[in-house]
């Protein structure tokens, strides 16, 4: 059947269709709605334990007690605005770039959405057109560009009968297909519906995090029971004292500015990126970017610019003008395809011939000719396909050539005319034409970067080995070459260790060499543009594609590169390092309140005194000597490769603070019972040990950081003589404040004492 038998459907056949779940919209992406999304961020375990925390204080009418809802709050809020971010761009995941289709609907050409394709609908496609549904060609011929869906760079011919790809493009050449699998069922469709779900973000920092409250959470209802039973029935303290001593034993325990200092930094970072043409869509890949030891690249796209270029022209004939004569030849085609572009490009040339007749490019014939009044007639194709047996030694030089990873072609000329679509005879090698992919200018500089930071590249093409390694080679990366065709699953994980180059890469294979680099240790990144990438960038910890790359690769991508260069990935590494590395020092002032604070709640367990401080006192130190100071910190350059546990690193670093704190409080506690002095400073000491666990994480002191310290310690000491009343800080005898002041002098003493052995401790573990 062609064209003119079949017509296409009319309007109510369509309908019809569609009806029947036979459209386009036939696949639909299932993400959270935005009453579950609010929900989620809102009735969070972390928000439950700060309301528990804040509704006996609200009971007491000491409002002042429960600021610390208001980090609660601002978290909840930066969790709701991220979610909904990437909500909207999973949303509008699809295949298809181009938002309409031409088809025939009661026998007249018509433009429609393409989510209005049916199965059976007639479209009409042509140069530039993108394939929305699979189809076969009812008449016309083209070359389509299928490397989105197979990272093949080479197009395909298609003629009456083939049968068309959806995501493919249409690169020269027009034609008339009927639809025959639409929407899930589609070539695009079954890639893609392996990537149609939200990825769990896998942050070691958010986890780590998670896990101090989990196992906090199982602490600190009984804790806080006992200490509140032991105020009321103990102690004897009026309900409401009782209640907010409880309460300041817990609160500190949460670290909840570390929640709100992770999630807007990485907001910064994000912020930061888009400025560099860098669209973060999950924040968490900024932390994964800090960690990356493997980059995975695609080729096509990628490293190159998906286009072809003149590589070299050896003229064979001394009778004819070679340039003049391949300028001719590309100027007879309207419809230029990659070679022919690159012809036009290499010799910029207006010729003065004009064709009489044309054959266009086949993959089945493999040469496309042009005939001539005075150059005759041109041929231009694959040396075995044109010359045949006529000329044996421009046909092995030709096979030589391609192995090297080039594209070579040879242009052939003849005295006779064009008959039909058969070669004509006498056909003499003009020229061998040689073509390579063009590598991106800055590829070269980028993969260095790469290299000279312990970051090991790999490509991982669909496309032919040889022309994978040649492109490689050319980017300055060297490395054993591996064709994928035939290789089994069991053998990939011994392969993706061994080799730097793999070709003719499946997308199953893809994302089979990111899980086996991932179960070896790796922290693996991977960059890529078309449909065959999608699960493989859905796979890795980090995943960043090209704005000029598919639809479904820009939606499924973690970092979207807008300007679609590959340089600006060092760009995003270098960010992601600064990020996380201030993010674990800041990290150490939360966990230090932390640690102090569920130190001294179990010591208090057992003395028989008041718990020393309020929530308000806590909410003062920890803005000053943790929360301004860490924000600030978080904007400070810091580009060291991400080392080591999150957990571990930052537990060594707040834990001599924490403790030292704990026994300055209980020191007070203590000489309060047995000297009766009642106005030693407890909220003194506590802001010494923290300011001094800040005084460490500063380290080495820099001019901005010198003045940093000086205004926060100011600010406390300001706050402390002008609101006394406000903060609950008692007027103290100048004896009191000796005791105290020699107290904090201890507890700077045991820091600096305690600072020294984890130093030492983490240099010998270094060496070792």
């Amino acid at each position: 059947m062609n064209d003119e038998e079949y017509p296409g459907l009319s309007r109510e056949q369509a309908d019809t269709k569609a009806k029947q779940g036979l459209s386009n919209n036939g696949f639909e992406i299932k993400t959270k709605s935005v009453k579950e999304i609010f929900f989620e961020n809102i009735f969070t375990f972390f928000n439950l334990l700060n309301l528990l925390l804040a509704v006996p204080i609200f009971l007491t009418g000491k409002f002042k007690n429960a600021l610390f809802l208001a980090v609660a709050v601002l978290n909840s809020a930066i969790g709701i605005i991220q979610a909904l971010r990437a909500k909207r761009a999973l949303d509008k995941l699809t295949l298809i770039s181009s938002p309409h289709a031409r088809v025939m609907r009661d026998g007249k050409e018509t433009t429609i959405s393409v989510g209005e394709v049916v199965e059976d609908d007639l479209m009409i496609l042509s140069a530039g057109s993108q394939v929305c549904a699979d189809a076969v060609i009812l008449s016309g011929e083209c070359e389509a560009d299928e490397s989105l869906l197979s990272g093949e760079s080479e197009p395909v011919f298609k003629e009456k009968s083939g049968e068309l790809h959806s995501g493919s493009f249409i690169v020269s050449g027009s034609v008339k297909a009927k639809v025959v699998r639409v929407g899930a069922q589609s070539s695009a469709g079954k890639i893609t519906s392996g990537a149609k779900y939200l990825k769990k973000s896998n942050s070691e920092i958010i986890n780590s995090i998670n896990k101090i409250i989990k196992i906090i959470s199982v602490c600190i209802l009984p804790i806080g029971i006992i200490l509140f039973v032991k105020a009321i029935f103990v102690i004897e303290q009026p309900i409401s004292e009782g209640v907010t001593s409880s309460v300041a034993a817990l609160i500190g325990m949460i670290p909840e500015g570390l929640v709100l200092l992770t999630q807007i930094a990485l907001a910064l970072s994000a912020i930061r990126l888009s400025k560099r043409s860098m669209l973060c869509r999950d924040l968490c890949c900024v932390e994964a970017l800090a960690q990356v030891d493997v980059l995975c690249l695609d080729k096509t796209g990628t490293l190159t610019e998906g286009k072809m270029e003149i590589a070299d022209v050896r003229a064979l004939d001394a009778d004819i003008d070679v340039n003049q004569a391949l300028c001719a030849f590309a100027k007879a085609f309207p419809e230029e395809n990659f070679t022919l572009h690159a012809i036009k490009e290499h010799f910029s040339c207006n010729s003065p011939y004009t064709a009489q007749k044309t054959v266009s490019f086949s993959s089945a014939r493999k040469w496309s000719a042009a005939q001539f009044d005075v150059l005759g007639t041109l041929v231009l194709g694959a040396a075995d396909r044109v010359l045949g047996e006529n000329d044996e030694e421009v046909v092995k030089e030709c096979k030589k050539l391609s192995e090297s990873g080039l594209r070579v072609l040879v242009l052939a000329r003849s005295p006779l005319p064009i008959i039909g679509n058969e070669l004509p005879k006498q056909l003499k090698p003009a020229a061998i034409i040689t073509l390579s992919d063009v590598i991106r200018s800055s590829a070269r500089e980028t993969l260095s970067f790469f290299q000279k930071q312990g970051v090991a590249v790999k490509i991982i093409s669909g496309d032919d080995p040889a022309c994978a390694a040649h492109s490689a080679i050319l980017a300055g990366l060297a490395g054993e070459c591996v064709d994928m065709t035939g290789v089994s699953e069991e053998e990939i994980p011994e392969i993706a260790e061994k080799y730097t180059i793999f070709g003719r890469t499946s997308p199953q294979q893809k994302v089979a060499i990111i899980k086996a680099l991932k179960a070896a240790g790796h922290k693996v990144a991977m960059t890529g543009d078309g449909v065959n990438d999608i699960l493989a960038l859905r796979e890795a910890d980090c995943s960043a594609a090209m704005q000029s790359g598919s639809d479904a690769a820009r939606a499924v991508a973690q970092l979207v590169l807008t300007n679609s260069d590959f340089s600006s990935m060092p760009t995003a590494v270098a960010e992601g390092r600064r990020c996380i590395n201030n993010i674990r020092r800041s990290a150490a002032l939360f966990l230090t309140k932390t640690v102090f604070s569920a130190v001294v709640a179990v010591v208090f367990l057992f003395l028989p005194m008041n718990y020393p401080l309020i929530p308000i006192q806590i909410t003062l130190i920890g803005a000053l000597a943790i929360g301004i100071p860490s924000f600030l910190l978080t904007l400070e350059p810091n580009f060291e490769r991400v080392k080591g546990d999150f957990l571990k690193t930052v537990l060594k670093r707040s834990a001599p603070a924490g403790i030292s704190a704990a026994l300055g409080v209980i020191a007070v506690s203590v000489l309060k019972a047995v000297t009766g002095f009642e106005n030693l400073s407890a909220v003194t000491v506590t802001a010494v040990a923290c300011f001094g666990a800040l005084f460490e994480v500063c380290q080495p002191i820099t001019v901005r950081r010198g003045v940093m310290l000086a205004v926060l310690y100011a600010a406390f000491a300001g706050a402390a003589i002008l609101f006394p009343v406000f903060f609950g800080i008692t007027a103290a005898s100048a004896g009191e404040w000796a005791i105290t002041a020699a107290i904090a002098a201890a507890v700077v003493v045991f820091q600096r004492v305690f600072y020294g052995f984890s130093h030492n401790s983490e240099n010998r573990s270094r060496t070792s």
